[in-house]
């Protein structure tokens, strides 16, 4: 399978001009509805800013978050602060296909805003993984929504998709995982808004609260010794995936990437019931727009 007009996502694609009318757009619209519209309120914005601007040389960055609307990327890159307009650190991110690459026009903007198209269960060795891969390798940053769709309900995070355990895995390096759980898109661009369907632009004088963790610690050298024993005594149904480069077949790997992907679940999960105190922490407060503190 060819991949996508992964021409207009190359940075030299009309000398980069493209690509910086585009994200100049999607960041002042970002920074409207996020900062202007609505009422946004940040905790740990500085560890985020810290990884997206000065990580180590070469190391590459995913970011996991849940999905509560069409418009959680790049909106919830609009608070005050982040360098949303700034095309050299502005994230990579795995877009769903059939949303965002419907036709030729969509799907040129989107590979200039620098998305990479995904089909939803076109499995973890679809081509468009492949070049997520080559992302990270030249140690870019990289969001990922785990739970795979929207889900607007405000319950404990879903089991996730293995796609992006199996990113961590197979990176050349390793890279930094920063998860992140936002509430208040759901407001902002409801599924169900008029007759069933989204409203026609986002709404407005929402709040917004955006909590993001600490990277999280993987041991993959024990992870994965442990995912090879658990392997001999499972009897998943196989597919044909390739063995990865340190010999992991694909019933290991399945143990890995759940194994992986319950870690990532556990960790927004947290971030999601913290979320909900430093709501009400900062709700009740009644602060004015201008006097709430993003920290």
């Amino acid at each position: 399978m060819s991949r996508t007009m992964e021409w207009a996502a190359r940075a030299e694609h009309l000398r980069g001009i493209s690509r910086k009318v585009v994200i100049a757009a999607v960041g002042a619209f970002a920074k409207t509805v996020s900062s202007l519209l609505n009422t946004a309120a940040v905790h740990n914005a500085d560890t985020l800013l810290r990884l997206v601007r000065s990580r180590p040389n070469c190391v590459p960055l995913i970011n996991v978050s849940n999905h509560m609307s069409t418009l959680d990327d790049p909106v919830m890159w609009g608070f005050k602060g982040f360098p949303i307009f700034d095309t050299k650190l502005a994230r990579w991110v795995l877009a769903a296909e059939d949303i965002c690459f419907k036709n030729a026009l969509y799907s040129y903007i989107f590979r200039v805003g620098k998305c990479i198209p995904i089909t939803r269960g076109g499995g973890i060795y679809q081509e468009h993984m492949i070049e997520a891969l080559e992302r990270l390798k030249d140690g870019e940053w990289l969001h990922t929504f785990p739970e795979g769709k929207v889900y607007q309900e405000d319950v404990p995070i879903r089991r996730l998709k293995w796609g992006t355990a199996s990113l961590i895995v197979r990176a050349p390096i390793t890279p930094i995982v920063l998860p992140i759980v936002h509430h208040g898109f759901h407001e902002v661009m409801p599924e169900k808004y008029m007759f069933g369907r989204r409203p026609p632009v986002p709404l407005w004088n929402k709040k917004i609260d955006i909590i993001i963790g600490d990277p999280i610690e993987f041991d993959l050298p024990a992870m994965r010794q442990k995912a090879i024993s658990q392997s001999r005594n499972e009897s998943f149904p196989t597919i044909g995936w390739p063995s990865t480069p340190d010999g992991l077949d694909e019933l290991a790997q399945r143990c890995l990437y759940t194994a992986i992907s319950e870690q990532i679940r556990a960790a927004m999960e947290r971030l999601r019931c913290f979320s909900k105190s430093f709501v009400k922490s900062w709700v009740g407060s009644n602060l004015p727009k201008s006097e709430i503190k993003v920290f």
